[in-house]
């Protein structure tokens, strides 16, 4: 499928691990920022790292919204408000957007282990909420940790995928099962995203106990294809 997936955020742990996973498997990425240079210099060395024929470039948030056809939000909660209205203007109609945000204590100076209380029931709620009418809003990746992304081993990680558009639902699966060891499991409708998105913050609290970084989810007795 010929599709420009952004990533805002895109410098990040995470953004960029979904960006080298997604480029890595054929995707053309646009890498964005606050900083549009920041963003090239993050898309140069995953450039390098991947190989030149490497589809990835990088350009300012508002850029990367704009000129793509899906755009994956990988920004902290906490500034997800805020980027959403500075970019209220510039989005088009039909584009997916996949966010991955969590609303950790964290975020606000509290603990990882703990959520924080949305209005609107969950962070993909509060997006959809900003989004301008004729965009579309799924939830996922939000269980999938940053170091895993980073690394070139397949993941041990279903990936939750909530949205109450079908279309948007189908396409953050095929972006899930582009990393090796994912599968994608449809979640339901994007009020479920309140219930992915607390799991990371128990995920978080496993990895401290056990003292490891990639502690993941995986849900038995589904078909292997999902």
């Amino acid at each position: 499928m010929n599709r420009r997936v952004g990533i805002l955020g895109g410098t990040g742990p995470e953004g960029s691990g979904l960006a080298y996973r997604w480029a890595r498997a054929g995707e053309e990425i646009v890498v964005g920022s606050r900083d549009a240079q920041r963003a090239e210099e993050t898309a140069s060395q995953l450039r390098a790292r991947i190989g030149s024929l490497a589809k990835i470039e990088g350009a300012d948030n508002a850029t990367a919204a704009s000129q793509c056809d899906v755009v994956v939000l990988t920004v902290p909660f906490a500034g997800c408000a805020a980027l959403l209205k500075q970019l209220k203007s510039v989005w088009k109609p039909g584009t997916v957007v996949i966010d991955t945000a969590v609303p950790l204590a964290a975020t606000v100076g509290g603990a990882a282990t703990r959520m924080l209380g949305v209005w609107q029931g969950s962070a993909a709620e509060q997006t959809k909420e900003l989004l301008p009418a004729g965009v579309s809003v799924a939830a996922a990746f939000q269980n999938l940790g940053a170091e895993l992304l980073s690394k070139d081993e397949a993941v041990d990680c279903d990936i939750l995928v909530c949205s109450d558009d079908e279309r948007a639902k189908q396409i953050a699966s095929e972006l899930a099962l582009k990393i090796p060891g994912a599968r994608a499991l449809n979640g339901g409708k994007l009020e479920n995203a309140r219930i992915v998105e607390s799991l990371t913050a128990l995920l978080i609290g496993l990895n401290m106990r056990y003292k490891v970084h990639g502690a993941g989810i995986r849900f038995t007795g589904l078909p292997i294809a999902s």
